[in-house]
C-alpha cells in the first residue's frame, strides 16, 4: 500500500505543493463506487497524519459503507477562488479502514477536534496525484505514479 510518505519521498518537488492545496481549504470532494458502480460524490475533509494522508467519516455514512465495500476513490481539492491560485490538485487511488482499536485511538488523538460520536477513518493509498496550474497561457499538468518519474505536459 502507497503512503502519502512514498508519494513525498519519490515527488518531493510535487508534493508540497499538492498537499497545500488540500490544506488551502476545510472541504473538498471525495468520489466513491456506490454499489452499482455508478459514482457518488460527498464533501470530505483530509487530514495529513504521519506517513497518511487520511479522511473521517461519521459512522454509517454513505461514503464510508461505499469504500467499505469498493476502496476505490478519487479526491478533489477545493479550488479556492476564482484565480485557482496554487492550482488544482487530485489523487486517486484505494482507501483502507483504520479498524485496529490502538491505531483508531491514534487517529483521534492527532486530529485538531475529537468526533462528536462513533466514526470511521480511512488511510488513503494514492496511485495518481495531479496537479494542475496555469502558466501564463498555458495549462501545466504534472503527474505522479508509484514508482514512476513526475510527468510534466503543457497544453495551450
Amino acid at each position: 500500500m502507497t503512503t502519502w510518505q512514498d508519494f513525498e519521498h519519490e515527488a518531493p518537488d510535487l508534493a508540497p505543493l499538492v498537499r497545500a492545496r488540500f490544506e488551502a481549504n476545510r472541504h473538498h470532494v471525495l468520489a466513491t463506487l456506490r454499489r452499482d458502480g455508478a459514482p457518488r460524490v460527498s464533501g470530505t475533509e483530509v487530514q495529513f497524519i504521519g506517513a497518511d494522508l487520511t479522511i473521517g467519516s461519521m459512522w454509517g455514512a454513505v461514503k464510508a459503507v461505499d469504500l467499505r465495500r469498493d476502496g476505490r476513490f478519487a479526491l478533489h481539492s477545493n479550488p479556492g477562488d476564482e484565480t485557482m491560485a496554487g492550482g488544482d490538485a487530485k489523487v486517486s487511488g484505494t482507501a483502507a479502514e483504520i479498524t485496529d482499536p490502538v491505531e483508531l485511538a491514534a487517529y483521534e488523538s492527532d486530529l485538531p477536534q475529537a468526533p462528536p460520536g462513533s466514526f470511521h477513518a480511512f488511510r488513503l493509498a494514492p496511485d495518481l496525484v495531479v496537479l494542475t496550474t496555469v502558466e501564463g497561457d498555458r495549462l501545466q499538468i504534472r503527474s505522479w505514479r508509484p514508482g514512476e518519474e513526475v510527468r510534466s505536459v503543457y497544453r495551450s
